[in-house]
This record gives C-alpha cells, structure tokens and sequence, in this order.
C-alpha cells in the first residue's frame, strides 16, 4: 500500500512539473565537440562505433521495406490516370528512380563517411545557422509524409474490420460533412493511429525484425493479389493496349512531369539520406542504391499496373488503389481476402513511417529544440501533429492531387540535396572537419552562422519554378512557358544549385572553412590485432587523413 502511495505521489509531483515551462527541459548533454553554452543531445553526435551496425543486406533490407507502400503502388497507375500508356508509366519509374539514386548516393556517402545526421551535415553548406532552414523544409515535408501513410494506413484498417464485421460500413454518420470524414472512417483512423502509436516509441535499431517481416508480407501480399485478379479477369487485362489521350509536345511534357512526380516524392530521402547512412559499418554499400532503389521501386509501380488493368476487367473501371480493389470483395473467400490485404498494408504503412518519416521528422526536432525536445518527445509530437492536426483526410483526394503534392515537395528539397552534395564532392572533395560541425562559432558559422552562397544558390534554383507551383496548385493562375520549368523542377532545381553553388565557391571561396587533412569525429586505431578508439573531442587527438588519401577512399583505390 505505502509502495502504491509513493508512485502515485512521485506521478503527482512529475504532472506538477510539467504544468512549468522548466519542467520540460531535457536533461543537458555533454558532447564532446560542442561548446558549453550549447544545448546539444546525443541523437545528433556522431555515431559511435558500436552503432555502426549496417551492411549491405541491411541496406536493402531498408530500401525494401520503404518502397512497399500504398503509394508505390499507386505511382505508375497514377501516371496511367492522367493520360499516358503503361510503357510510358514504366520508362517514367525507371528513369525517375534512377534519377532518385544520384542523391541517395551522393548524400549518403557524406553519411556512411561522417556518420553524421543530416542536420548535422547541412552545417558544412548552409552554416551553422542557416542549416536550420534545410531542417525545417525536411521537417515539414517528413510531416506531411507521416499525415499522408497515416491515412492510408486508416483505409487499410477498415478493410481488416468490414472483413470481420460487414456490418462496420453501415454505421451511421454523425459527423458533418464539412470535416472531410465520416465517422466509420474516423473510427479506423483512430484505430491505426493507436495501433501505430506504440510501435513509433521503439529504438530503431531493435525494429530489424518488423522490417523483415514487412518485407515478407507484402511482397506476398502485392505477388498474391497480382495474381489473384489476373486468374479471375481471365488475363492481364486491356490496359495494355489503351492509347494515349494526349499527343505532341503535351505528352512529352506530361511524361517529364509524370517522371518529376516520382522523383518528387523519394527527394526527402535524397536529403537527408545520411540519417541512415551514418550507420554504416563502410561506404561500398551506399553505391548499391544505384541498382536497389530503379528495381524495386519499379517492380511494385508494375505489380500496380498489372492490378489496375484487372479491375477494369473485374469492376468496370480502372481503381488504382489497392485498398479500394480489396474493398470489392464481399463475399466470404474475398473478405478474407480482403482482410490479409489490409493487414499487410498496415504493416506496410507503419513501417514506412518509421523508416522515412518519423525518424527524420524526430531528428529535425531535436535539433531545432534540442533543450525540450528529445527522440521520445519528437516522436510523439510528429504522430500527434501529422496524425490529427493536420487532418490527413483531406490532403489525398485524386490521383492528380497526389502527383502535385509530390512534385510541389521537389523545388525545396532539390537545391538543399544538390547544396550539400556539391559542398561534401565538389567544394571540399570529402574533406571535412567532423568536430567544427558542431560548433556554433567553428569554422562552418560563415557570416553569422550564414552561407551566402547556399542562399543564392536555393534562389537561382527556386525562382523559376514557384510560379510553375503556383499554377499546379490553382490551374487559372496563367503563367505561360514557366510551365514547363515546374514539369522538371526536380532536375531543374538539383543541377542548377549543384552548378551554381559549385561555381560560387570557386569565384569567392572561403578559405577559413577548408582544411587540408580530415579531421573526423571518431579515430580508429589498431594495435596487433585488436582494434580500439577515442573521440576526437581534442585536436590534438585527431589524425588527419590527406585529401590525395580521402579520395582515393571514396573511388575505390583509384582518383
């Protein structure tokens, strides 16, 4: 009884606490590369080596449970909705994704090598704080991502509960109709958002087992319902033979525009690729991506294809959901059925959000807010916010909704991966002064802890395309030619700020961020044949690594 008294009166004292801003504070870190006076969290130091963990198989492991999603389903299928034919979808996957890996490689390189966040990294380009603003665009994009599978994933959780229980869809609405939802839906919502819930709080690193899973089961899933719906339309369907609707140069546009959406939407992960990346035992895996990320993001965008053109066979029209093609299964095979497609899909959903966006998102608040906000707190703040604040419901609506969400993310993610690509290969050939990155007065503040030439290099490459968005968002905006510009604003927006911040920094470099030798955050040395190491907290207990000695590292043997 005494034991009982005092947890609930330890639980009354920690609830008074929080009713005061300080009772929020997190407790103070102390890194070995930051100043006193900075409030800094272990999350964002570099990895210790105990944590480098990651090999190739874990690698695309990753890649596997990221890419099955409802939206790499609905990628090419969605492409197919506004106008173009399946090999015109194919070619805009393939080449969209390979498109996505240049990124993916160049970034997550500078994670693999540093093993260092992307918020972290960002410091070395955008200063240390003007990098703040690369975090909070990464931010919000992972924000809206997490609002986005969130929902799905409600959509999926319906057909697991009418498999069970048909009578669920006949539940009345009391909810009125300008909400955007009824109130079956919202019960769904609120189940997969609690079922998620707990599952966002476990490490990472003990998850390994969830993302195998995932992979297994709906890999078998997308295999299984592919194959299902040919045998019952008797064929692949007629897709196949379906024209075009457009001609000319609308349809060269429309496929450079389709192919940008694609690469739109894996542009979070180009940016802050180094989050997982830092994980790494060693680099040769991040050069893999270049085959992990074409393959498998087109093998799903295809099984969609296929998926799509039965149920023109099957139910009259094309339904480029793979949760509204479960939800025509009534009877008692197909709801059961039904319920093992919306199982998968949930786990889908739930592993995707861990894996790409709560992760980043929880990272991004810890670095912005480092003295009230730790992994835990940026968890739940990323699943409360994109969960319910900003009512998911309403962001999806169409397939051409969906391609101009993901193509309106490109313009602000595609300068700030292009930015700190070109510093980390081109500016600095990989040479890098690990402790400066986190010091606020270090050799990365520039000018007030702002780069110039990032700025102009995110104006160079932002301008011509937020007229183009404007006109995506409302289509009576009339802006002429720009247009076209805003069709390929992922490769407009990349090469442009890679070229102009490249050039900038080669017209008016800034000597006092560059160093001849790596300085990096973690020395590794062996005696005999025992391996040990020591943070480089002082200087004197750096090696420096030759820049000759550093590229030749990072190309395999040779410059």
């Amino acid at each position: 009884m005494l034991d009982l008294q005092g947890r609930a009166s330890a639980l009354a004292q920690y609830a008074k606490a929080r009713t005061k801003k300080e009772g929020w504070v997190t407790e103070k870190h102390t890194s070995p590369f930051s100043e006193a006076d900075i409030w800094t969290n272990k999350d964002s130091d570099v990895t210790p080596l105990e944590q480098r963990t990651w090999t190739t198989w874990t690698l695309l492991g990753f890649w596997v449970s990221d890419s099955l999603s409802a939206q790499g389903w609905e990628g090419a299928a969605s492409i197919i909705a506004v106008g173009l034919t399946w090999r015109e979808a194919v070619y805009c996957l393939i080449l969209g994704y390979a498109i996505d890996a240049i990124p993916m490689i160049l970034n997550g390189v500078i994670g693999a090598e540093l093993h260092v966040s992307f918020p972290v990294v960002a410091r070395a380009s955008f200063g240390f704080n003007f990098s703040k603003f690369a975090v909070v665009i990464r931010m919000i994009t992972a924000l809206f991502w997490h609002a986005i599978q969130t929902y799905t994933g409600s959509t999926a959780m319906t057909q697991v509960i009418r498999a069970i229980w048909p009578s669920f869809l006949d539940i009345p609405n009391h909810i009125p109709e300008s909400v955007g939802i009824t109130t079956q839906q919202m019960i769904s919502h609120f189940l997969f958002w609690s079922l998620q819930f707990p599952m966002l709080l476990i490490p990472p690193y003990k998850l390994k087992w969830f993302f195998v899973f995932k992979s297994v089961v709906v890999i078998a899933c997308a295999l299984g319902m592919v194959i299902a719906l040919a045998v019952q339309a008797g064929g692949a369907g007629d897709i196949w033979e379906q024209k075009a609707t457009v001609s000319g140069s609308t349809k060269t546009w429309l496929i450079l525009s389709s192919m940008s959406s694609i690469t739109g939407g894996w542009s979070t992960m180009g940016t802050n690729i180094p989050d997982f990346t830092r994980y790494l035992k060693e680099t040769k895996p991040v050069y893999y991506q270049g085959l992990f990320i074409p393959l498998i993001g087109s093998a799903l965008g295809i099984l969609g294809i296929v998926g799509t053109s039965c149920s023109k066979v099957l139910y009259g029209s094309y339904i480029w959901d793979p949760l509204e093609i479960a939800a025509q299964w009534d009877s008692p095979a197909g709801r059961a059925g039904a319920f093992f497609v919306g199982f998968s899909w949930i786990i889908a959903q739930i592993g995707t959000n861990i894996s790409a966006n709560v992760i980043s998102c929880s990272n991004d608040m810890t670095n912005l807010w480092p003295k009230y906000i730790n992994i835990r707190r940026g968890t739940i703040l990323t699943t409360v916010i994109a969960g319910w604040v900003m009512v998911p419901w309403k962001i999806i609506h169409s397939a051409s909704s969906l391609l101009t969400f993901m193509g309106a993310l490109a313009i602000f993610l595609a300068p700030i991966a292009a930015i700190m690509a070109a510093d980390y290969w081109v500016v600095r050939r990989g040479v890098v002064d690990v402790p400066a990155l986190y010091q606020s007065h270090g050799r990365y503040r520039y000018e007030a802890g702002f780069n110039w030439r990032a700025a102009a290099a995110m104006m160079v490459s932002l301008a011509p395309n937020l007229p183009g968005m404007a006109h995506a968002v409302n289509p009576n905006i009339k802006i002429g030619d720009l247009s076209h510009v805003y069709d390929i604003n992922y490769l407009y927006g990349f090469f442009v700020a890679f070229f102009v911040y490249s050039a900038l920094n080669w017209l008016c470099p800034d000597p006092a961020t560059m160093v001849e030798k790596m300085i990096p955050g973690e020395v590794e040395y062996y005696v005999g044949e025992e391996a040990s190491s020591g943070a480089s907290g002082d200087i004197e207990k750096n090696f420096g690594v030759d820049v000759e000695e550093k590229m030749r590292s990072l190309t395999g043997g040779g410059l």
